[in-house]
């Protein structure tokens, strides 16, 4: 998966958006300003491409026993975030945007009502 891909694809999901709000590396992206996609263009840059994804901590867990490449979350809290190590070579990308859509559903069914609903409305 190139970085291109990996932005279209997280781009896709209804009401997202992608930003820099932490420096000029690292590219976030957010459903109604609720980060649920992170990663470094320096490390893309540099041939380390990895992207940081919230998942359910169960879930978590099993990734991380079934998967070398996936580790707890880098710089993010360890039960609720993950890791994946793109450049490792071992995660499929239909395994990626799963997990891309797993993190996004993630965040959506911890937002009120109101912003579901703000969001279904798009």
């Amino acid at each position: 998966m190139h970085i291109d891909q990996l932005r279209e694809y997280c781009l896709s999901k209804k009401g997202a958006t992608e930003e820099f709000p932490f420096d000029e590396e690292t590219l976030v992206f957010k459903v109604l300003g609720k980060m649920f996609a992170l990663t470094s263009l320096k490390r893309w840059e540099s041939g380390e491409a990895s992207i940081n994804l919230k998942a359910d901590p169960e879930y978590s867990e099993e990734l991380r026993a079934e998967n070398n490449s996936i580790r707890p979350g880098f710089h993010m809290s360890k039960k609720h975030w993950n890791t994946l190590y793109l450049h490792e070579g071992e995660l499929q990308p239909k395994l990626v945007c799963h997990l891309i859509d797993h993190s996004y559903d993630m965040v959506v069914k911890g937002m009120t009502k109101k912003m579901r609903d703000s969001l279904l409305s798009m």
